[in-house]
């Protein structure tokens, strides 16, 4: 099956509640794609880790949805990848549902609440992708096989997903029992998981206190 060609793509389908018509994962889905980006650049090679900090490895990325973050890590003095991590969490949603619309992976359709407040519905055309990607991401984090055989991307789509806690893969309950398991998914795009971790958990402690 044909699947989405970068990371943030197919973490925001794998998030996607056909039900609700939206992905599930609330604000948290904005810093999913960022760390998504993030994971795609260093998979490519685009940025390296140095001294916990991202890097970029070139001034370009060959592609266009990456390529902004990409420039921005150039241009700017070091920070941490939780900085990055935290930073344009809405672009990174437009953005990427944008393309996602324009290469035919999803429709959307503009309505508004009570004739005033305007939402997004979404509408994955093929319903196939979203649960291809979540078996994956879930045979990834349950299964014995060993990380080293997984393809690179689909290790990384388990990872970010485990470090949020995607209900569209794998019921609450069972997160606990493939913490270890994630963690060792996550080490071919070290430090990216528990940056977005950390990210999202800051985010949940200023908003409970107000």
């Amino acid at each position: 099956m044909n699947l989405p060609e970068t990371l943030p793509e197919r973490l925001y389908l794998l998030a996607y509640d056909p039900r609700r018509g939206r992905p599930v994962a609330g604000f948290r889905l904005g810093y999913l794609l960022r760390a998504g980006i993030l994971a795609e650049l260093l998979l490519r090679g685009d940025l390296t880790d140095t001294g916990g900090r991202p890097k970029a490895a070139r001034a370009h990325s060959a592609d266009p949805l990456l390529d902004p973050v990409l420039q921005q890590i150039a241009a700017a003095r070091p920070r941490s990848w939780q900085r990055w991590v935290s930073r344009a969490t809405g672009a990174a949603v437009r953005d990427v549902r944008a393309r996602l619309a324009a290469g035919g992976w999803i429709r959307l359709e503009t309505h508004r609440v009570l004739g005033i407040f305007p939402y997004t519905k979404v509408t994955v055309r093929d319903p196939r992708v979203p649960k291809q990607l979540a078996s994956t991401a879930a045979s990834a984090l349950k299964g014995g096989r060993p990380v080293e055989r997984l393809a690179p991307a689909d290790a990384a789509l388990a990872a970010l997903a485990a470090a949020v806690r995607l209900r569209t893969v794998l019921p609450r309950a069972e997160w606990r029992g493939v913490r270890h398991r994630a963690e060792e998914l996550g080490d071919p795009i070290h430090p990216v998981p528990g940056a977005l971790k950390k990210a999202v958990q800051q985010a949940e402690a200023a908003a409970a206190a107000g």
